[in-house]
C-alpha cells in the first residue's frame, strides 16, 4: 500500500509535465512526421501522397545547394571553434589581473540576441563605405569585397560571427579544466614537461568528455543555422546562404508548403543523427573518465 502511494504521488507530480511533453513536443512530433507523408498548405485538409515529398526532395537542386552550404559552414566552424574555444579557455584558466574582466567579455557575445548581433555584423561588413570593415581596410589601402552580394565571400561574415559568440562551450571548457586535478600537472613539471607536453599528454585527454558534449551540441546547433541567415542574407546571393533550416523555413512560411517542410525536417533529424553517431563513433574511443 505504500508501495502504491509512493508511485501514486510520483504520478501525481509528473502528470503537469506529461500533459505539456504531450501537448508541446510529442504531438508536434508525431503531427509533422504525418504532414511529411501529405500536400498541405494550411487551406485545405491534408491531402496523403505518400513518399511522393520524399522523391520529390531528392530532385530539388536547391535542397542539395542548402545542403551543401550547411555541411560547408559545419566542417569550418566545429574544428574551429573547439580549437578557439580550448585556446580561449585555457588562457581564462590562468590566475591573472581583471580574469573576471576578461571572462565576462568572452562570455558576453553569447548571451546578445542573435537578431540584434546579426544587425550588427550586417553593419560590420556592409559593401558600401558605411561598412566598418571595408572602411577599415581602405585605410589600409585594400579594397574590400562586396561581402553579402558576393557568392564567394557571403558566407565568411556569418562564419566569424559564430566564432564571436562561442561564449557557451568556452565556459563549459573552462569548468572541464578546472575540473583536471592539479597533481597531474605538478607530477609533470616534476618530469620536465613544458606547456605543449602538458596541453596535449593531460590537458586535452582529461578534457575530451567535454569536447564530445560541447562536438555533439555543436552538431546539432550548426545544422539548426537559421536567425543570421535570414536576418543578414535571406539565403543570397543566389543560393549562396541558404542553409538546410532557412530553405525549410522559406518552404514553409513563405509558400505554405507545410507537407514538404515536414520532410524537410525529418531528413534533417536523420542528417543530425548520423553526424552525432560519427562523432561518438569516432571520439567515444578517446573520451576518459576520472575513477574509471
Amino acid at each position: 500500500m505504500v508501495r502504491i502511494s509512493k508511485y501514486l504521488i510520483i504520478v501525481v507530480f509528473l502528470f503537469p509535465w506529461l500533459i505539456g511533453f504531450c501537448m508541446f513536443l510529442l504531438g508536434p512530433i508525431l503531427a509533422s512526421l504525418y504532414l511529411s507523408f501529405t500536400d498541405y498548405d494550411i487551406l485545405r485538409t491534408p491531402l496523403w501522397v505518400g513518399i511522393d515529398n520524399y522523391l520529390l526532395l531528392a530532385l530539388d537542386p536547391v535542397f542539395w545547394i542548402s545542403l551543401k552550404v550547411t555541411l560547408i559552414y559545419a566542417f569550418i566552424t566545429l574544428p574551429v571553434s573547439v580549437i578557439v574555444g580550448i585556446a580561449l579557455a585555457v588562457l581564462l584558466n590562468n590566475k591573472i589581473r581583471f580574469l573576471s574582466i576578461y571572462r565576462t567579455c568572452c562570455y558576453l557575445p553569447s548571451i546578445v540576441p542573435l537578431v540584434a548581433s546579426s544587425i550588427v555584423w550586417l553593419w560590420i561588413f556592409r559593401g558600401d563605405e558605411g561598412g566598418l570593415f571595408n572602411n577599415f581596410l581602405g585605410k589600409l589601402g585594400v579594397q574590400g569585397p562586396l561581402w553579402f552580394s558576393d557568392e564567394k565571400w557571403a558566407l565568411v561574415p556569418l562564419i566569424i560571427m559564430s566564432l564571436w559568440s562561442l561564449g557557451n562551450s568556452v565556459l563549459i571548457y573552462l569548468a572541464g579544466l578546472q575540473g583536471i586535478p592539479k597533481s597531474l600537472y605538478e607530477a609533470s613539471e616534476i618530469d620536465g614537461a613544458g606547456f605543449w607536453h602538458k596541453l596535449f599528454y593531460i590537458t586535452i585527454p582529461m578534457l575530451m568528455p567535454t569536447i564530445l558534449f560541447n562536438v555533439i551540441i555543436g552538431i546539432i546547433t550548426v545544422f539548426q543555422y537559421f536567425v543570421p541567415a535570414y536576418v543578414m542574407t535571406s539565403g543570397g546571393p543566389q543560393y549562396a546562404t541558404t542553409f538546410y533550416s532557412l530553405y525549410a523555413y522559406q518552404n514553409a512560411f513563405e509558400d505554405f508548403k507545410f507537407g514538404y517542410a515536414s520532410c524537410m525536417a525529418w531528413i534533417l533529424f536523420l542528417i543530425v543523427m548520423f553526424f552525432t553517431w560519427l562523432a561518438f563513433k569516432g571520439l567515444s574511443g578517446r573520451v576518459f573518465y576520472q575513477g574509471k
